[in-house]
């Protein structure tokens, strides 16, 4: 059986539309059920704000092309973080498998077999908590596979077991002590070229972040998940400031549109993979003048990109 598609919108219709359409060109849909959740408006929200919560109720009603439809809207704002843990643990306790995205993720068309053929070849592989659709266009070449496994978790077009999301932990501050305590900070930073645990102590503080508590959670339960070399999803909600293009560029703009034929069989961490993405991430971070630029400043201006 298929499983279920849970993708979460507030505001922008645009981006919703863009994504429908391609999720509805995907071969599987007419065989995939489909939730949309609709968040709900913010107190004193605007009449511009009011218009863009409802032209997005009305275009998650009228979405065509699916199995089944339905839609579950919200007569106030729960927040993303919220929103997806809520939506995700509903469908997950129904369906016992779940495929997740956000209305700014514009999928491949053979995304749905990706996700549909990797739930099925390691449902029953205890250390593979999820499915990724998005990989960094990092300068991998011929020695990495089409699919490999990386520690962790990840929130770009994403699925999950029942299994998997029973360790999704809620608690930053019990993640942050852990990572701590285990001395894990620079191996959680994938060897010191991203701020990960700076994002967790953020969140900690705001709790505003969902996709960083799932990492962690993975992370620390030593758990792998599947990455396309090529990616099959691609992030359209960062358009719009030259600053904003710029990251689109560093996080990859090229839809993968053919068939995933080759699925890893080894059930271990791809070193050289990883090692490559630490390369790119480490080069995307360094000025013209090649000093590693402030991690934190970097972090900052990314994160309403990374919808964290």
């Amino acid at each position: 059986m298929l499983a279920p598609v849970a993708l979460f919108a507030y505001n922008r219709p645009d981006y919703l539309s863009d994504t429908l359409k391609a999720l509805r060109a995907n071969e599987l849909a007419s065989e995939t059920d489909l939730y949309i959740f609709c968040d709900g408006p913010k107190p004193n929200a605007m009449v511009t704000e009011l218009n863009a919560i409802d032209a997005v109720k009305k275009m998650a009603h009228s979405a065509t092309g699916f199995k089944t439809l339905t839609v579950q809207p919200s007569t106030f704002n729960k927040g993303l973080a919220a929103s997806i843990v809520q939506g995700v643990t509903e469908l997950i306790e129904k369906h016992e498998k779940v495929i997740v995205l956000e209305d700014d993720i514009v999928t491949s068309p053979y995304f749905l077999d990706y996700m549909n053929t990797s739930l099925d070849l390691y449902e029953n592989k205890n250390n593979v908590i999820s499915i990724h659709g998005y990989c960094y266009p990092a300068s991998f070449g011929s020695g990495i596979p089409e699919t490999f496994f990386l520690k962790g978790a990840d929130c770009w077009g994403w699925a999950t077991w029942k299994r998997g999301w029973k360790l999704f932990n809620p608690d930053a501050n019990a993640l942050i002590d852990e990572i701590k305590t285990q001395n894990l900070i620079n191996e959680f930073n994938f060897n010191n070229s991203y701020p990960y645990f700076e994002m967790l102590e953020e969140t900690a503080i705001r709790n505003h972040s969902w996709a960083i508590k799932w990492y962690a959670s993975a992370f620390l339960s030593n758990k792998l998940t599947l990455y396309p070399k090529h990616s099959l999803v691609v992030n359209i909600g960062a358009t719009g400031t030259n600053s904003n293009e710029q990251t689109m560029k560093r996080f990859g703009l090229k839809l993968y549109n053919k068939r995933i034929q080759y699925f890893e069989s080894s059930l271990s961490e791809n070193t050289l993979a990883k090692r490559k993405i630490q390369e790119y991430l480490i080069h995307e971070q360094r000025g013209g003048t090649g000093i590693l630029n402030n991690i934190s400043s970097k972090w900052s201006s990314l994160k309403k990109y990374l919808n964290f």
